[in-house]
């Protein structure tokens, strides 16, 4: 479900499950997390994480087991592991980016974007919702109003918005992204894993209210909620009653 490669001091992890958009399951957000770990632990400077085909990531496999019982623990673990490891993450985002995927890439230090890109998340048409850590990191990278339009909104943005925006560090393929994190990994590593942690001292890191969790596992548990999974296998557009 994934690959792994090794070129000097840069590790590139790919997604491999094009079949399915490299939509994520359990299993993948586990061998990704392995991988992560493993790429540090055998001398990784920088890691590159991209998509096999012309999907970066198409979120959570909606078909599998996103709805079971533990899927958001292994998700965010996978995120969270991103997120903390001492070296930087380059997402190289070789086309959509939806849901889970847009939020692979968020946990990403750096994100090259190609021509094809663009970012979603459309949970208010699932009737679920995202966590603190997404909205926050969110609103970091590219500001409050443009991030309400994607969550609140449920609208896309392309590669060229990503970029006006910040989102989308420079626009490239997997080739430009490598050529970059090969770049970076001769810089000074102490002096990166500091700047890591403290652009990533974001107010993402602490746990939400309450009342936040209870209203996000409600979403999630809702009537709406599988009203969405119904809609979908009979291909037709939902209809949500706030319940």
């Amino acid at each position: 479900m994934i690959g792994t490669s090794r070129d000097g001091d840069v590790f590139t992890i790919e997604l491999r499950r094009p079949n399915r958009r490299n939509a994520l399951n359990a299993e993948i957000c586990e061998l990704v997390r392995e991988a992560t770990d493993k790429s540090v632990t055998d001398g990784a400077r920088v890691i590159v994480i991209t998509g096999q085909g012309t999907t970066f990531c198409a979120g959570a496999d909606l078909s599998g087991d996103a709805f079971a019982d533990g899927f958001t623990d292994t998700l965010f673990e996978m995120l969270h592991t991103i997120d903390s490891v001492p070296v930087p993450v380059i997402a190289a985002i070789n086309g959509p980016a939806i849901g889970a995927g847009t939020l692979l890439a968020l946990a990403a230090d750096l994100r090259v974007v190609a021509p094809e890109g663009r970012f979603a998340i459309p949970a208010a048409k699932l009737g679920i919702s995202v966590d603190r850590w997404t909205v926050h990191r969110l609103v970091a990278l590219i500001g409050g109003g443009p991030a309400r339009t994607v969550l609140l909104g449920a609208e896309e943005i392309d590669a060229d918005e990503a970029m006006l925006r910040g989102l989308a560090n420079k626009l490239g393929n997997l080739a430009v992204a490598q050529q970059w994190a090969h770049s970076i990994a001769r810089l000074a590593p102490l002096s990166l894993q500091h700047l890591k942690m403290v652009f990533n001292d974001d107010d993402t890191q602490s746990p939400p209210p309450p009342e936040q969790l209870a209203a996000l596992h409600a979403a999630w548990k809702s009537y709406d909620a599988q009203e969405a999974r119904n809609a979908r296998a009979e291909k037709r557009p939902p209809v949500f009653r706030g319940r």
